[in-house]
């Protein structure tokens, strides 16, 4: 799939028309392709670079600025800080991480806009794809491609109202500006949305294990079942999610590799763990232009240290002390060995600039979408700009958790345990329930189902770290403000200066751009 995400498709509904008397400058532009004529005669190919269009907003993470989701999941959590090159380096994201944020935040403009471009782009090929002449695409394929373009909607809304709240649902075309002044629908609007394109998805999705190997990263049956599992779990729908995780694992698509690490290498891209990744490549033609303008990830370079010695990056996301305190400390003396998988501590003599490679007190780097190796030693990469590694967006991991979480809320332990330990063996840790030093602190789980809920959450942390997660889930099981008021207590002086104020009911989600409110209408968010 790597070498077809930026296909772009160049539609045009209809030419402009001229008014005069003379009747040659009502004529159409010569080579001007119509959109019914793009789709009723278009080739399967034609059909896949539509549907390819729509996977693109994934990629971007540069508009104006960087807009990464991880500047939100990882940095607005207790799992990192900013970091840069200093407090002013970067004032979108210091907001972000500090709770100051206001409406007219770049960052999150562009993450916004991303993702309605986005959702535009699969309501082409959800509206469109199904007028193509029968003789021009086989029913499966055809089938398959629009089952896409509706799991990608679904997957883009459901960003959306995870940062935002509730958005206007446009299940159309906005082909007019008089299409464009819907409401804002409720939440509970938006998942029944999220749910039926799910469904719609995972009706026509193939297995993972039906793609050719150049179409691997494609969304698959799993993937759809996943964001089901998800998705129900937001919504507090313990049955259903249990039953769409348990689809997951009987499908017997997915496995953990052997080495956690794998996951985080070129080798490991679209494995046996890969559940749903955005795709990236290698592309020494990169540059600075945004949206569309690379098929890298600017990702590797925004996170590498700002040593020489280690990669020469910008030094953002950078892990806290409270996650490094998070990995557990066994009765032996080993310490949980994701630990060193997930945070680069850089040795002094690997440091080339302290001052600049310090934030807040903090010298921690991450690791895992840096595309550092073990040991970390890192590959050069070939534009000082962007990176080729992937992004996993869900891990079969992540979803024996979920599963274990679902579980363990309907009171089946077995399965939760089940689920828990399977992802706790493979890097050697005790199954639960255990005993293990945790932020400095003796901890024994006993075998209830209070103890097993903070066990999961406590796993989904390390497990997770540094991929985007660890915010959403403080703000799903409602206690970001209990965390990381707690978090803050014990971070370092100079962090503590920084921070703003948490005000519960308002900072779980983020303002609407000031820019969009004007294009739309629709009402802000509480407090801002």
């Amino acid at each position: 799939m790597k070498q077809y995400m930026m296909a772009g498709v160049l539609v045009f509904s209809a030419a402009a028309v001229l008014t005069s008397c003379n009747s040659w400058l009502d004529e159409e532009t010569p080579g001007i392709t119509r959109l019914d004529d793009f789709f009723t005669a278009g080739t399967q190919t034609a059909a896949e670079n539509v549907v390819n269009a729509a996977y693109v907003p994934l990629q971007w993470d540069f508009g104006s600025t960087y807009c990464a989701e991880w500047f939100i999941g990882d940095v607005a959590s207790d799992d990192a800080l900013k970091g840069g090159q200093n407090i002013a380096d970067g004032g979108a994201y210091y907001d972000i991480d500090n709770f100051k944020v206001q409406s007219d935040n770049q960052m999150l403009l562009d993450y916004y806009r991303a993702q309605w471009t986005g959702v535009s782009r699969a309501n082409l090929a959800i509206s469109q794809l199904p007028a193509m002449s029968g003789d021009s695409i086989s029913a499966d394929v055809r089938t398959r491609l629009i089952a896409e373009a509706h799991f990608l909607r679904a997957y883009y809304y459901f960003r959306l109202l995870r940062v935002f709240g509730a958005m206007p649902i446009v299940d159309y075309i906005v082909d007019s500006s008089d299409k464009w002044y819907p409401a804002r629908a409720s939440v509970e609007e938006n998942y029944r949305f999220i749910i039926s394109d799910l469904t719609i998805a995972e009706a026509g999705l193939w297995e993972k294990s039906q793609y050719a190997d150049e179409d691997l990263g494609r969304a698959t049956k799993g993937a759809a079942q996943a964001m089901l599992l998800k998705v129900c779990l937001y919504m507090s729908d313990y049955e259903q999610a249990k039953a769409w995780g348990g689809k997951v694992i009987s499908s017997g698509q997915y496995s953990l590799f052997a080495d956690f690490y794998d996951n985080f290498t070129l080798d490991g891209e679209n494995g046996a763990e890969s559940v749903f990744e955005i795709q990236y490549m290698d592309d020494d033609m990169s540059d600075y232009g945004g949206f569309g303008f690379t098929r890298g990830t600017f990702t590797q370079v925004l996170t590498r240290s700002r040593s020489n010695n280690l990669g020469g990056g910008w030094g953002f996301n950078r892990p806290t002390q409270d996650l490094f305190d998070e990995f557990e400390t066994a009765a032996d003396g080993s310490v949980d060995p994701r630990r060193a998988m997930t945070i680069l501590v850089p040795t002094a003599e690997e440091m080339t600039n302290e001052a600049e490679e310090t934030y807040c007190g903090n010298i921690y780097i991450s690791k895992k979408n840096a595309w550092y190796n073990k040991d970390n030693t890192f590959a050069r990469l070939s534009h000082d700009s962007r990176g080729p590694l992937n992004n996993r967006q869900i891990r079969y991991s992540d979803v024996l958790l979920m599963y274990a979480e679902a579980c363990c809320e309907l009171g089946d332990l077995a399965a939760s345990k089940a689920a828990l330990n399977q992802v706790r063996s493979r890097v050697g840790l005790d199954g639960f329930p255990y005993s293990a030093t945790i932020q400095g602190q003796a901890r024994t789980f006993a075998d209830t189902q209070a103890d097993l809920r903070q066990a999961i959450r406590h796993e989904r942390r390390v497990e997770l770290a540094m991929e985007g997660h660890r915010w959403f889930d403080l703000v799903r099981w409602g206690v970001a403000k209990q965390t990381l008021d707690a978090y803050i207590a014990r971070e370092s002086s100079e962090a503590r200066e920084q921070w703003g104020n948490f005000v519960e009911g308002k900072n779980e989600l983020f303002p609407i751009p000031t820019q969009e409110l004007e294009l739309s209408g629709i009402a802000q968010n509480p407090g801002y």
